[in-house]
């Protein structure tokens, strides 16, 4: 059965890439969050295996969302997905919880080399 996976970022644009790289790849999006609240809540909705979460998002960024959903689900598996030169945030994103951390723009290789890397952890 294909892991299922809930993409979070306010850019559709990255949505839709990050969307197309991972079913392309052979996994199920489940779900599409535009925040962090958003995520918050698909997350314990849909109870997918992955969640890729951007880290600068409006109304609740993504450390914030990263914290919440670990308080729920200590075994939530989060790829955090960041821009060049936000490794302040990168290393707090790891010591609340994160898994993992991809960098923008997107590499489809790294993206799937990486969501493969921490399911199967």
């Amino acid at each position: 059965m294909a892991k299922r996976i809930l993409i979070t970022d306010d850019a559709m644009f990255m949505r839709v890439t990050l969307k197309n790289i991972l079913s392309g790849a052979g996994f199920e999006v489940v779900g599409e969050a535009t925040n962090g609240r958003e995520s918050v809540r698909l997350y314990n909705e849909l109870k997918p295996d992955l969640v890729t979460m951007d880290i600068t998002m409006p109304e609740m960024d993504g450390i914030q969302a990263l914290k919440e959903i670990r308080n729920g689900d200590p075994n939530a598996r989060v790829v955090m997905c960041s821009a060049m030169g936000q490794q302040n945030m990168i290393v707090e994103a790891l010591s609340s919880g994160a898994k993992e951390f991809i960098v923008k723009p997107f590499s489809p290789e790294k993206v799937t080399d990486t969501v493969n890397r921490v399911l199967a952890a």
